[in-house]
């Protein structure tokens, strides 16, 4: 049974648009003030905060135990809220007091006993996160990008503000804690504002066990994905100490880059898409989708890869430079995690929780013993190799047989995959080429990047502009939305 969901395509080309707007503009800005906190903060300082943020960022990652993504994939979200509400608050509160009171002896068992007060401040992060699940799922399933971006604009600025006054008042890194826990109440504020939703809570018996049956499974694998790109954080904090771990965690985040910014547009609109595009052109949607994202972040990956060096003295200053050779390999690796993000949207938008959950726990035991050996044999730039081996040799295996038996086309998603790769073994060589005719300086980059990306495009252009043609008349006006699949949210609920 099926029902027609008019303007599916202008609702998806709005979001997309304003998503990417929001991409864009938070990406600079969390660029110019990840430069002026590498100057006012020291690399041992970086370490501390990066051990803190990585506790959190594990334990954010099943506060709303998956329901958010339940919610928006589901045909009746009206009916589970009231229970998904009540399961969030009660969750995040659970995990917000056991972190903030063993704060210390975890900051301790990972080798850093300064990141405890850290860690315990931003423990009540996971309340938050607990309470904005439902508000924050209605926004994403009405595609209201132009919506969450006023947000993030909000929760970047009074964050940002916040926390270089901090700094400048000799808080250190505490003020970082404090700035991006008083930036998310704000956000947790205007979702509730934005989404139309209210603070309803309630629980019905028949909900609860059809909304976990599914969330779990997605708990879990958020939870593996964040610990297996964290785990490199925890082994070289002990075994390497918080000076290591700075200049890796400062290359990581800027291998993140082109993660973060066409990973937030791909991920902002791939599930609620997937999962309201009609079942019958499910088995090539994904190669459709694959086909520009992939190209797009295997260049902006490569990019960073070949220009790591001067990019790191140019931004960061010459005491970051042992970050280079350690972002050289995370690029690659950075624009593989896009793939990997639209891989699990896609499973999740076919209600395949479990193998999204399992995928993570092959990619966790093919990365452990990996980066053990990776830091003992090459330190950190070892640990960033075994990254990037373990996304190519276990990772794309592990997902291509789950989107096979979830019914994407894996033959039309290899002929997306070789044309940018072909393109790339050119585009590196004039890139490498023009920077060594101009020198490392902000004319070389300058020259790398426009070199490199000149030949990228020479050779990809037209392949590309059939990819972005395919895309559209991939997602027409009006498309059937099946059942069991995301519907559009009723009116009474304040769409905005």
């Amino acid at each position: 049974m099926s029902s027609t969901q008019p303007g599916l395509g202008r609702q998806i080309g709005r979001g997309l648009a304003w998503s990417s707007v929001n991409s864009l503009v938070l990406r600079v800005g969390s660029l110019a003030v990840g430069i002026v906190l590498a100057r006012l903060l020291a690399p041992e300082q970086f370490g501390v905060f990066a051990v803190a943020l990585t506790v959190q960022a594990v334990l954010m990652t099943i506060a709303d135990l998956g329901m958010s993504a339940d919610l928006v994939r589901s045909a009746d979200p009206g009916r589970k809220a009231p229970t998904v509400a009540s399961l969030g608050l009660a969750s995040g509160a659970l995990l917000a007091i056991t972190v903030a009171f063993s704060g210390q002896g975890i900051g301790e068992l990972l080798g850093s006993p300064a990141s405890g007060p850290v860690i315990s401040v931003m423990a009540f992060s996971l309340l938050l996160a607990g309470a904005g699940v439902v508000p924050y799922a209605m926004l994403q399933r009405r595609f209201a990008q132009k919506q969450l971006f006023g947000i993030a604009v909000a929760d970047f600025l009074i964050g940002t503000a916040l926390t270089i006054v901090l700094i400048l008042s000799g808080w250190g890194v505490m003020g970082l804690a404090v700035g991006r826990l008083v930036s998310q109440a704000v956000a947790l504020v205007l979702q509730f504002v934005f989404s139309g939703e209210r603070m309803r809570y309630g629980f019905d018996r028949s909900v609860a066990p059809e909304v976990l049956s599914f969330g779990l499974p997605v708990a879990g694998a958020n939870m593996l994905s964040w610990v297996l790109l964290n785990v490199d954080n925890v082994a070289i904090s002990r075994l390497a100490g918080p000076v290591a771990l700075g200049f890796y965690f400062l290359a990581f985040n800027v291998s993140n880059w082109p993660m973060s910014a066409l990973g937030q547009v791909v991920r902002s609109i791939s599930m609620p898409a997937f999962a309201r595009v009609a079942r019958g052109s499910a088995d090539r949607s994904f190669a459709v989708v694959l086909g520009p994202t992939w190209a797009l972040s295997l260049l902006a990956g490569l990019m960073l890869a070949t220009l790591a060096r001067p990019v790191i003295d140019l931004v960061y200053g010459t005491v970051w430079l042992p970050a280079a050779a350690i972002l050289a390999w995370l690029g690659i690796f950075g624009a593989l995690r896009t793939l990997f993000d639209l891989s699990a949207s896609y499973l999740l938008a076919r209600g395949a929780s479990t193998p999204t959950l399992l995928v993570q726990i092959v990619w966790i035991a093919g990365l452990i013993p990996a980066v053990l050996l990776g830091i003992h044999t090459g330190g950190t730039t070892g640990v960033a190799v075994a990254h990037l081996a373990t996304a190519a040799a276990v990772v794309c295996p592990a997902y291509a047989l789950a989107l096979h038996r979830s019914g994407a086309d894996l033959r039309a998603v290899a002929a997306r995959m070789w044309p940018p790769l072909t393109a790339a073994v050119p585009a590196t060589a004039a890139a490498v080429a023009a920077l060594e005719w101009a020198q490392p300086s902000p004319a070389g980059i300058l020259a790398g990047a426009l070199a490199g990306t000149a030949v990228y495009a020479l050779l990809l252009g037209r392949w590309f502009w059939r990819q972005i043609r395919e895309f559209k008349d991939w997602m027409p006006e009006d498309s059937p939305t099946p059942s069991g699949t995301a519907a559009q949210a009723s009116p009474a609920r304040g769409t905005p």
